[in-house]
């Protein structure tokens, strides 16, 4: 297995995610040529000269998209080539079907005579399950129209970021003071092994990452307990194991949480979802770092680091006496605070590209611009569902839409989640298009038609149907104007 080294990894080895590239090919002035379009977008190339290797890699890697030459092995004959390519390709979607997988094919007079020939190839080939096929010679521009396509790997501002191998760990996008703040914080007590309590409606796991992978037990495991998803008998199972005949169904002795990340970190997720009679024994163990497995009597010494995380006021819950003072003093040794993304609005087009980035292969629709409307509600909407909100606004964006501008225009129930402007305002603007009209004189009136019915949009922040009442025309009219101001290439909200 080879690799290219991006222009991405020599500048910025440290603050950029880069995507990789698998090529299952022999034809290395192919490899070659192909490396070099990758190296200059800042995509990882990834060259596997047999079927073997590249089933090893794509087990190892997170991979984005794929390359397969239809000649490889080609001295064992064609339908030995055939079934090799199909079994990686059934390979590849089983590990993930989203995956793109793209077929090289010879040009070879015996098998492609005629125009017709090469087109019943490409059809046969998309059956079978593959997303594209290039023929042999390959432009610079096919390839670059595919990776444009798939793996856009548009410019994002990140924080911060870890792979092992060639698999992402995380990635904390955006560029906010406030979210530079708390990175800062946290990447400073990674390296003790003082406990961690990380509070907030967003990003808590995220940052447990971070603080372990930056500490010095990156080495060892890190293990994560959901507590709010243990019910009060299974949470001390859970965290400490138990024998073999401990309870009924218990018929091998079973490892706990605690003992699974010795010499590593322990995440406690929502902590204050555990019941106060189970807090005691908790703090126990967390103080002496030892314990009984259920329906045992051997002493069990661990060192493990303690990440809390919680969503609730946790000083509220220890004065409503929900939650024991002791244990949380004994696990706020430092406490991070993470901020909402309404408090971070200065992220929102990184984290909006960072998602075209992550779904391009996925819609197979290549985006190029933002639409300055949507991203103004964006910035306006106060996001109570927070990070997980905006991803799924905008992995329904580019599924639902067209072109090459990402805009919610198509999507009208997104409407109901993210209000328009202000009506106030509304009226405002319409009142200042009022004003001006005596500076329509002369102009054509398909043109008035065409920019009254642009703003009206704009005003209403893309409300098809708000924007037809205003207008006085009915849905499915306005619905035919924009179709047809899109295939003008006029249909831009700025």
């Amino acid at each position: 297995m080879t690799k290219t080294t991006t222009d991405n990894e020599k500048k910025e080895s440290q603050n950029t995610p880069v995507p990789n590239v698998l090529i299952v090919e022999n034809d290395l002035e192919f490899v070659r040529f192909v490396f070099e379009i990758l190296a200059r977008k800042g995509i990882r190339g990834n060259l596997a000269k047999d079927i073997k290797t590249a089933a090893d890699f794509l087990d190892k890697s997170d991979c984005n998209l794929v390359f397969i030459s239809n000649t490889m092995n080609q001295k064992t004959g064609k339908s030995s080539d055939e079934n090799n390519n199909f079994k990686l390709l059934s390979k590849i979607k089983t590990i993930s079907p989203e995956v793109p997988v793209i077929m090289i094919a010879q040009t070879v007079k015996q098998k492609m005579q005629n125009q017709q020939q090469i087109v019943e190839t490409a059809v046969s080939t998309i059956k079978t399950g593959f997303n594209d096929l290039i023929i042999k010679p390959v432009n610079r521009q096919k390839i670059e129209a595919i990776l444009d396509t798939y793996i856009p790997n548009h410019s994002i501002s990140t924080m911060d970021f870890a792979e092992h191998g060639n698999r992402s760990l995380y990635t904390i996008v955006g560029k906010s003071p406030k979210l530079l703040q708390i990175i800062e914080l946290a990447k400073k007590i990674a390296p003790t092994a003082a406990p961690v309590l990380i509070g907030g409606e967003t990003g808590k796991e995220l940052f447990s990452y971070l603080i372990h992978h930056k500490s010095k037990r990156s080495a060892g495991p890190y293990i994560r307990v959901n507590c709010a998803a243990l019910s009060d008998s299974l949470l001390e199972s859970e965290l400490f194991g138990h024998e073999k005949g401990a309870f009924t169904g218990a018929y091998m002795q079973r490892k706990g949480r605690f003992e699974m990340a010795h010499g590593g970190t322990l995440l406690l997720d929502e902590i204050t979802e555990t019941p106060v009679k189970f807090q005691a024994k908790l703090l126990r163990v967390i103080e002496q770092q030892d314990f009984e497995r259920v329906g045992g009597n051997e002493n069990v010494r661990v060192n493990v680091r303690i990440i809390s995380t919680t969503n609730k006021d946790l000083l509220q819950e220890v004065a409503d006496g929900r939650f024991r003072k002791d244990l949380y003093y004994r696990l706020s040794g430092v406490r991070l605070i993470i901020p909402p993304l309404r408090e971070r609005v200065e992220d929102l087009n990184d984290l909006v590209w960072y998602f075209v980035n992550l779904y391009a292969h996925q819609i197979q629709r290549r985006i190029t611009k933002l639409d300055p409307a949507m991203m103004e509600i964006f910035t306006k909407y106060n996001w109570p569902g927070n990070i997980r909100q905006l991803w799924n606004v905008v992995q329904t964006s580019p599924i639902l839409g067209v072109g090459q501008t990402l805009s919610l225009a198509d999507i009208s129930w997104l409407f109901d989640e993210l209000p328009p402007l202000p009506q106030e305002n509304q009226n405002n603007n319409l009142n200042n298009i009022k004003n001006t009209n005596h500076a329509f004189a002369g102009v054509p009136l398909k043109q008035i038609e065409r920019q009254a019915i642009l703003d009206t949009l704009r005003h209403t922040s893309g409300n098809q149907t708000k924007a037809a009442k205003t207008l006085g025309i009915s849905d499915r009219t306005l619905r035919d104007k924009i179709k047809q101001y899109r295939e003008q290439g006029v249909l831009q909200l700025t």
